[in-house]
């Protein structure tokens, strides 16, 4: 995969939850700040691409967008392998979406391991009156699994932008503690799976001795 030369560091996050939750919705907004109320579904895989500065570093996120619908779930299991971060998305407006979380959270965990960072969010919180999902059982179901919970409108903005900084963030600053840890210890390896610990699936632009390049994409 060609880098990009003004990149420090390219990281792959991916979207996932249930058909129709607004997760192409959201990463148009975040990458484009476009809006369309007549999104279609997602067949398959999109994939789009945004530069943003964490701790002054130029940090490239690669997006994938998964189909949330069953027949396509052979192929979007694929695209989770080498994910550094995961959108967990619902719809607030629709309780079964909430429900479904459990099958889409094991995904990510079976398929990125337990070093891949998440975020819950509950999309479509322009429409509260309309909620079937209350605020304090989303944060539970964050909190019993250690992570962070977050409510957004990719219609009228509200939180798109942390959500999408936020875990970029998070990635990162996970990244930085795990080159820590190879430099202390060179031969240290995940105990979650027989790859190496995360960073080898991150690249940067400028490699040195002390960091590990190459960026292993899905796409072969």
């Amino acid at each position: 995969m060609a880098q990009s030369s003004s990149s420090d560091y390219i990281f792959k996050i991916i979207l996932t939850g249930d058909s129709g939750v607004g997760k192409s919705s959201l990463l148009s907004r975040f990458t484009r700040n476009e809006f369309s109320l007549e999104s279609r579904s997602t067949i398959g895989v999109e994939f789009s691409t945004k530069e943003v500065q964490v701790d002054g570093k130029t940090i490239k996120v690669e997006i994938w967008d998964t189909a949330g619908q069953e027949r396509f779930m052979t192929i979007t299991k694929h695209y989770y392998r080498t994910a550094l971060g995961t959108l967990l998305v619902f719809d607030l407006l629709k309780a079964s979406t909430f429900q479904n979380l459990n099958q889409w959270y094991n995904e990510v965990r079976a398929n990125a391991g337990i070093e891949c960072s998440i975020i819950l969010v509950g999309n479509k919180v322009d429409q509260r009156h309309k909620r079937e999902v209350l605020y304090e059982n989303a944060k539970r179901y964050a909190d019993e699994r250690n992570i962070p919970y977050i409510e957004t409108s990719a219609l009228d903005t509200t939180n798109v932008e942390q959500a999408f900084r936020s875990l970029i963030a998070d990635i990162y600053r996970n990244w930085i503690s795990r080159i820590d840890l190879l430099k202390e210890n060179p031969n240290k390896r995940s105990h979650t799976s027989n790859q190496p610990i995360r960073p080898n699936y991150a690249s940067s632009s400028k490699p040195t001795n002390d960091k590990p390049s190459g960026y292993c994409c899905p796409m072969s």
